[in-house]
């Protein structure tokens, strides 16, 4: 459930499971993990506290402070991440009265992750986990770039995770609609843990994230853009009161599933011509999935029975679609439905500088019904000024799709940290990154680990 205004601030347990580990040369005067014992977390109904050697995915593969498999499939497998960034973790739970988290064993949702390195760069960036997934997926993605640059890191799980999210809350949008709360809550949580670690406040802090963290991205520095000094966007969900949005395209792609649809038809709902062979993949693991729980978030009325209390118990069962969303038309729907959507919509009124980017062979969320559309929005809204917008030739939404079609795809990772770098230099140095383009696809190089936002052709909209 969403948390409510009336909670009172709950003074957190801190447990401590401390690591020993020696300080490493350089380290900063305090010494390593400094004042662990007096950082708690506003607000947090439980906490616990870990002094590691290294806050990376390197040194922390095979411990309880990642899950390997939460971020299955969202980098290629050749991607390089630094590591040897010693510091403290710390992993906790807000108030929280819905359980689809079982990670800890804890089973309570609103859990959150907050690294904070021995060297810091006087930053913190903040993230919401990507799909339905953890507070853990994008460590080597996010976590392990920002941390060897020295900002702090926090990352929720949005307050309810797994297919099943969409049960969540009392009436049909709230669990979409305390994701964002989750995010500004743990942001401002963080920023008073990290003053209470440090001595002073962050003099930065950067909201960013994948898929559904890009939304959260997008939410954030329109609604609450005193909190931030800049975000990236890297292929965010449009949720939009008008224009597009997921439950208007994904139906063509489940109606394709029973033959309903045609190639032609995919084209029109915004599907990219040359993605075609990405589809196959799409049609067994993530269309019908998508559609259903996103629909049955929003419009649950629609078809009761499917999926009905779970999305399924098996891997068959969550990944099939219900077929009456091959004929599901969201105009049609009742306006209360409209308003669901309309609660969580993006207007395009960013407050802080951001950069997004969108690959133009995503088969989940094409870019022409998504980034292309919010780029849209938000030049309408008179922010152009402030966004960037860089479409990645041969990428698409999954990077881990590159290991299987290496010859077609690129990862879009390095030109997310590149991204990132170009933020950074815009917010602090006042030095503007390229115009709007299209980064194309060096003819020869390294695609996995490497990407000059200012390669390739460019192409302004």
């Amino acid at each position: 459930m969403r948390p409510s205004r009336g909670v009172p601030l709950l003074v957190a347990v801190l447990t401590s499971a401390v690591l020993t580990a020696p300080t490493p040369a350089g380290a900063a005067e305090e010494g390593h993990c400094a004042h662990q014992e007096r950082v708690r977390v506003p607000g947090a109904a439980h906490q616990r506290s870990a002094c590691l050697a290294d806050l990376t995915t390197a040194g922390l593969a095979g411990t309880p402070y990642t899950d390997m498999t939460d971020q299955a499939g969202l980098t290629a497998a050749a991607t390089r991440s630094p590591s040897g960034v010693p510091g403290m973790q710390i992993d906790g739970y807000f108030p929280d009265s819905s359980r689809s988290n079982d990670t800890h064993g804890w089973r309570h949702d609103a859990q959150f992750v907050i690294r904070l390195p021995d060297r810091w760069n006087g930053g913190l960036v903040v993230t919401g986990a990507p799909g339905n997934r953890k507070q853990y997926a994008t460590d080597e993605a996010i976590s392990d770039q920002v941390l060897a640059r020295g900002y702090a890191y926090a990352a929720t799980d949005k307050g309810n995770t797994g297919v099943d999210f969409h049960l969540d809350g009392d009436r049909p949008g709230d669990a979409v609609a305390e994701w964002n709360a989750r995010t500004t809550q743990l942001t401002r949580a963080a920023r008073r843990a990290v003053a209470r670690r440090y001595g002073h406040a962050p003099r930065r802090t950067y909201m960013t994230g994948v898929s559904n963290g890009g939304y959260l991205t997008r939410w954030q520095l329109e609604n609450r853009p005193e909190l931030y000094d800049g975000g990236v966007d890297w292929e965010g969900t449009l949720w939009a009161a008008e224009g597009r949005h997921p439950l208007l395209s994904l139906p063509v792609a489940v109606a394709r599933m029973y033959g309903r649809a045609t190639d032609e038809d995919m084209y029109a709902a915004g599907f990219a011509r040359g993605s075609e062979f990405l589809w196959p993949y799409h049609e067994k693991v993530y269309w019908g999935l998508t559609q259903k729980i996103y629909r049955a978030e929003f419009d649950p009325d629609h078809d009761p029975g499917c999926p009905g209390p779970s999305a399924g118990s098996t891997t068959e069962q969550i990944l099939a679609p219900c077929p009456s969303d091959a004929a599901y038309d969201y105009a049609s729907r009742p306006a209360s439905v409209h308003r669901a959507v309309e609660r969580v919509a993006l207007t395009g009124r960013i407050g802080r500088p951001m950069i997004t980017l969108h690959g133009d062979l995503d088969a989940l969320l094409p870019k022409a019904v998504d980034s292309d559309v919010y780029d849209g929005m938000v030049e309408a809204s008179g922010r152009g000024r402030m966004h960037r917008y860089y479409t990645v030739q041969d990428g698409t939404h999954a990077d881990g799709l590159y290991d299987t079609h290496p010859d077609r795809l690129r990862p879009i990772l390095p030109c997310y940290r590149s991204a990132f770098d170009a933020l950074v230099a815009w917010v602090e140095r006042g030095v503007a990154p390229p115009a709007d383009r299209t980064v194309g696809r060096p003819a020869d190089g390294d695609v996995v680990d490497s990407c000059a936002l200012g390669s390739g052709e460019a192409v302004t909209p």
